[in-house]
C-alpha cells in the first residue's frame, strides 16, 4: 500500500511541475519534454535508490535511465518495478508454505540417512533442503535424456500411456509439427475422460494462435496462461515461469531445458543442431513436481488440486543416489538455485563443469568460479559458438576475461547451439533443470532444477559433457583479446545491462 501511495504522490508531483514550467518557460515543445524528462528520470532514479537493490542492479538502471531518459523510462515500466512482485509474489510464497507444512505433517516418512555419502555433498544436501524445503529422496529413478529426438520420442509414449491426469506446463510451446503432435494426444485423452491440465507462459509463448488453444479447450483441456501478453506495460512480464514441468498419473515427470517447438527437434535452419538435456523421473520425486506444478496452476486458476490421487505415495526403500527437486522464483527470497549453485562450486574438491547458454553470473557466482580455478580446481565452462539473442551473448562474453585471467577454461561449442544447463561437481553432483548461469534465473524466472547426488544420471551427464567438448573449440586469452575496439565496447555496454536481462 505504501509503494502504491508513493507512486500516485510522485506521478501528481510530476503533473504539478510539467504545467508549473509549461507556464513558466512558455509553450515551447522541447523545453517542456525537457522538464518533463528530467524530473521523471530523478524521481524514478530516486524511488529505484530507496528500494535498497543489488549495488550494480541500481547503478545499472540510474544509468540507463540518466543516459537514455526515454528508452530507459519503456525499459522502467516494462522490466524494472518491483511493487508487482512485492505485493503479488508473497502471497504465493505464503500459500506455497502452508501447502509445505500440510503435506509434511500428513505424510510418515523415515529419517534421512546421509551417511553413505562424503560430508560435502550431506552439507549440501541440507542446505538444498533447507533453502527449498522440498524433500530428498533416495526413492527415484531419473533418465538423462540428450537432445530433443529422445526426449519427445520418450515424452510421447508416456504421454500415449496415461490413464488419469497429465499436467503440463512450459515456457515457450509452439504450434509447429511437435507441438500439435502432443497437442492431439492431449485433447484425445481429455475426451477419453483423462485430466489435462495444459498451461504456459504468455510471454514466452505469445505466438501461440488462440484458436490452438480454443480446440484444446473445447475437446475438454483445461487451458491456463502464467500472466498476460496484454500487460506489456505492467511489471508482471519481467517475472516469466520459465519452469517445464510435465506429470503423468503421478508416476512419471519431466524436467530440464527443452521446450516445446521444432527447433529443439534441430529442425530450425537458423540455429541448425540444438545441443540440450531433459531427464525424465519416476518414483518418490515426481510428487515434488507435481506438488509445484499444482501450487503453479493454484496461482494462476484459483484451482486447488491436491487429492491424493494427484500425489504419488512416499516411500522408504531406499535406492542408490539423492534426487531433490528444487523450485526457485521471486517468491522465494532465499534464492533456492543461486545459492546452491554457490554452495555446489565453493565446496567442490577437484572439479567445477558448467554448461550454459547464458553467462551473466553475479559477483558471488563470478568470484566463486575464480577462486575455484585459483584453487587448482579443473573449472570448465561449456557455452554457444553462436548466439540466439545477441544481447545476452554480448555481455557473457564481457565475463570472460576476468575467469581465463585465473585459469578457467572455457570452450564454445560449435556443432550448433547449446542450450543445455548443467553444472557438475568432482563428477559426482550435478544440477540439471531450466536454470541458466545468469541473473534472470537467478532473480526474476520461476524455475526448476533437480540435484542429483551419486547417481547413475550423474555419469551419464559427465560422459555427455565430455563428448561435447570434442565439438569445441578453447577460447584462448591472447587470441580472445585480439578483438577489434568496437565489438569490444558493444560488450562492455551489453555488460552494464546486465542486471536487467
Amino acid at each position: 500500500m505504501r509503494r502504491a501511495i508513493q507512486a500516485v504522490l510522485i506521478a501528481a508531483l510530476l503533473f504539478v511541475f510539467y504545467y508549473v514550467g509549461f507556464g513558466f518557460f512558455g509553450k515551447t515543445a522541447g523545453t517542456i519534454v525537457s522538464i518533463f524528462s528530467t524530473l521523471t528520470v530523478v524521481s524514478l532514479g530516486f524511488m529505484i535508490f530507496m528500494e535498497n537493490r543489488n549495488p550494480s542492479s541500481t547503478m545499472a538502471w540510474i544509468l540507463l535511465l540518466a543516459l537514455v531518459p526515454v528508452v530507459g523510462l519503456f525499459f522502467y515500466l516494462l522490466f524494472g518495478q518491483n511493487y508487482f512482485k512485492r505485493r503479488k509474489f508473497d502471497k504465493k510464497a505464503e500459500q506455497d508454505s502452508k501447502i509445505y507444512e500440510m503435506l509434511e505433517e500428513g505424510s510418515v516418512r523415515v529419517q534421512q540417512d546421509l551417511s553413505d555419502l562424503n560430508p560435502m555433498q550431506q552439507q549440501l544436501l541440507r542446505l538444498s533442503q533447507r533453502l527449498a524445503r522440498t524433500p530428498i529422496s533416495f526413492s527415484s529413478e531419473t533418465r538423462i535424456l540428450t537432445n530433443g529426438k529422445e526426449t519427445f520420442s520418450t515424452l510421447l509414449q508416456e504421454l500415449e500411456k496415461a490413464k488419469h491426469h497429465i499436467h503440463m506446463e512450459y515456457y515457450i510451446y509452439r504450434a509447429d509439427d511437435i507441438g500439435t503432435r502432443i497437442q492431439r494426444i492431449l485433447i484425445e485423452k481429455a475426451k477419453a475422460g483423462v485430466h489435462v491440465r495444459f498451461m504456459y507462459d504468455a510471454w514466452g509463448s505469445m505466438q501461440l494462435p488462440k484458436s490452438f488453444l480454443r480446440e484444446m479447450a473445447n475437446a475438454g483441456v483445461k487451458v491456463a496462461a502464467y500472466g498476460s501478453s496484454k500487460a506489456f506495460f505492467l511489471s508482471r512480464v519481467n517475472f516469466r515461469n520459465h519452469r517445464k514441468i510435465v506429470v503423468i498419473d503421478g508416476n512419471v515427470g519431466f524436467i530440464g531445458g527443452l521446450n516445446v517447438g521444432d527447433e529443439y527437434l534441430s529442425r530450425n535452419a537458423t540455429y541448425g543442431f540444438w545441443r540440450d538435456t531433459h531427464m525424465s523421473v519416476k518414483g518418490e520425486a515426481v510428487r515434488t513436481l507435481q506438488i509445484i506444478f499444482l501450487q503453479d496452476w493454484n496461482y494462476m486458476t484459483g484451482e486447488q488440486v491436491l487429492e491424493a490421487e494427484y500425489l504419488s505415495p512416499l516411500l522408504a526403500e531406499r535406492n542408490s543416489g539423492a534426487v531433490q527437486i528444487i523450485p526457485s522464483g521471486p517468491d522465494n527470497d532465499r534464492r533456492a538455485l543461486k545459492n546452491i549453485f554457490f554452495s555446489m562450486i565453493t565446496s567442490a574438491q577437484k572439479s567445477v563443469w558448467l554448461a550454459t547458454p547464458y553467462f551473466i553470473p553475479d559477483e558471488d557466482i563470478l568470484t566463486s568460479l575464480r577462486v575455484a580455478a585459483m584453487s587448482g580446481l579443473d573449472v570448465r565452462i561449456l557455452f554457444p559458438a553462436k548466439p540466439d539473442k545477441w544481447l545476452p551473448f554480448l555481455a557473457s562474453h564481457s565475463y570472460f576475461p576476468a575467469l581465463l585471467d585465473v585459469g578457467v577454461q572455457i570452450y564454445e561449442y560449435e556443432k550448433g547451439f547449446l542450450h543445455s544447463k548443467l553444472l557438475i561437481i568432482d563428477g559426482e553432483v550435478a544440477t540439471i533443470g531450466t536454470a541458466n548461469m545468469d541473473m534472470r534465473s537467478f532473480h526474476l524466472n520461476f524455475e526448476v532444477n533437480a540435484l542429483l547426488v551419486q547417481t547413475e544420471s550423474v555419469k551419464r551427464i559427465v560422459s555427455d559433457f565430455e563428448r561435447d567438448l570434442k565439438s569445441t573449440k578453447q577460447i584462448v586469452m591472447d587470441k580472445f583479446m585480439k578483438k577489434k575496439i568496437p565489438e569490444r565496447i558493444l560488450e562492455s555496454l551489453a555488460r552494464l545491462m546486465s542486471p536487467l536481462l
